[in-house]
């Protein structure tokens, strides 16, 4: 059976509904252009795990100043974007005493990206979605917090002290250094964003969502391709399209197999856990507890959740990373090899008791510092999934799009889900050069606005079916753009 489309705008076929893939669908489509986003999974953007905007890079102390404006310009853009998906709250940064570097260290990169955030706020005011620029952040030295930390805490805090003062009350101060830094980095919801982008696809006429769907095999010809895939009623079906845009996260080496293209990336396993603390009752912002990457001492990352539910992230081998979770295209394919172990847990769930021993390692860790999280309990679930490196070099963090010309083929290379506009932005610079837009077709189009109750119940469904605690899919506070 063949998909038809309309000879009159050139057609696209993405491949891989993640981040990436569904914001250049929507993108593509909003310009008049006839898209096919093809999906292997039930629902859009499943992994990896997400669940922190990035607005300025704070997270990642080895990346450059250049990395850093980038990841907030993105931020920016993609909260605009998709303001039902991002959570507002501050993120306490902190560096534990037993670090190596200093708690100061990272100040006159704050001062850079509050200058940055300045003009671009200066050069359009709507960029103004991380809350006012004077207070991107706030340090807190010793005798602040000791006054912060007497003062009674907030059943929903407003303030950037007031969130300070709900996290005093929990850590162990004698395992920090002061200060401590409060960032504007909001949260992002990886079950609110999912109903997000397939809501505004609903709503494209030139926007085609197969879910559901494998590819099975690319056929070149002089003036693009024949996508042949196996839709979610098991028959055969073959897009024509002008261009294709391979978007498959992961598994984007296989899909550079089949049309025959070769690049050299990594691939890395991760995971982070959902615990439920039921002794706590209030509200508390995302904390950073700094540490090096892939020793003992790594990152730990706490994200809140409503009605007592959190992200657990730790950058050490018995936690996040896995000691053979990270792997290189060879010579003979752009797919690195997975661990099957690994793709199982991805494609069909995790073994319980490798699940419950890793989430309660990440409990244990979190727990130094923050010695009453001790009574959290295991959730039955994790965030977890492949994330692609286009480099290797691990430690990047701004990827771009790779574009064949020749072919008119591109590969969008996403290391973090904020680069996505970036990518879609690319792609229609790739279908100018290839003759099948005008450049006029290229201005940033305004997206629709969606009902945030579309989005309360898509999510909820959405998180349902994946199997996570429904409260996750619901909203802490709204971002309002």
């Amino acid at each position: 059976m063949y998909v038809n489309s309309s000879t009159q705008s050139p057609t696209v076929a993405v491949i891989g509904g993640g981040s990436a893939g569904s914001t250049i669908a929507i993108r593509l489509a909003m310009a008049g252009i006839h898209v096919h986003l093809i999906e292997k999974n039930a629902s859009l953007i499943n992994a990896p795990p997400m669940c922190h905007l990035h607005a300025g890079g704070n997270l990642y102390r080895e990346i450059s100043d250049e990395d850093c404006r980038m990841l907030m310009r993105q931020c920016i853009d993609i909260a605009k974007l998709y303001p039902e998906s991002i959570d507002v709250r501050p993120t306490l940064i902190t560096v534990p005493k037993r670090d190596n570097n200093t708690a100061t260290d990272l100040l006159p990169r704050l001062d850079m990206l509050t200058a940055y955030y300045q003009s671009l706020v200066d050069a359009d005011p709507s960029n103004q979605v991380l809350g006012k620029v004077q207070d991107y952040y706030r340090v807190y030295d010793k005798p602040q917090i000791q006054q912060l930390i007497q003062l009674a805490a907030k059943d929903i805090p407003t303030t950037t002290d007031e969130w300070v003062v709900a996290a005093l009350k929990v850590m162990d101060l004698e395992k920090l250094q002061y200060p401590i830094i409060a960032v504007q980095e909001f949260g992002w919801n990886i079950f609110r964003l999912s109903a997000s982008a397939f809501l505004q696809l609903q709503r494209l006429q030139r926007a085609q969502v197969h879910l559901n769907a494998q590819v099975d095999d690319l056929k070149r010809h002089s003036d693009g391709w024949q996508v042949s895939f196996t839709d979610e009623h098991g028959k055969l079906q073959h897009i024509y399209a002008d261009f294709v845009v391979n978007a498959c996260g992961f598994r984007t080496g296989i899909i550079d197999d089949k049309a025959g293209v070769h690049i050299k990336r990594m691939v890395e396993f991760k995971a982070s856990y959902i615990s439920e603390w039921r002794d706590y009752k209030g509200r508390l912002p995302e904390i950073i507890f700094h540490g090096e990457r892939g020793t003992p001492n790594g990152m730990a990352q706490f994200t809140p959740y409503p009605d007592g539910f959190f992200q657990l992230h730790g950058m050490t081998e018995n936690i996040t990373l896995f000691n053979d979770g990270l792997t290189e295209a060879t010579q003979q394919s752009s797919q690195p090899p997975i661990n099957p172990q690994y793709l199982s847990y991805i494609e069909n769930g995790w073994e319980p008791n490798a699940l419950k021993q890793r989430t309660q390692n990440a409990i244990d860790y979190v727990s130094e510092f923050l010695p009453s999280f001790r009574t959290a309990q295991a959730g039955d679930n994790a965030l977890y999934g492949g994330q692609q490196v286009p480099s290797d070099d691990i430690t990047v963090r701004v990827a771009d799009l790779q574009v064949f010309a020749k072919l008119r083929y591109a590969v969008a290379e996403n290391v973090k889900a904020n680069s996505t506009l970036d990518v879609a932005d690319k792609v229609m610079d790739a279908l100018v050069d290839a003759n099948l837009i005008e450049k006029s077709a290229c201005k940033r189009p305004n997206w629709h606005k969606i009902d945030v109750n579309e989005v309360n119940i898509v999510a909820r469904d959405i998180a349902k079916a994946r199997q996570y605690p429904l409260p996750m899919a619901k909203v802490n506070q709204r971002l309002m753009v």
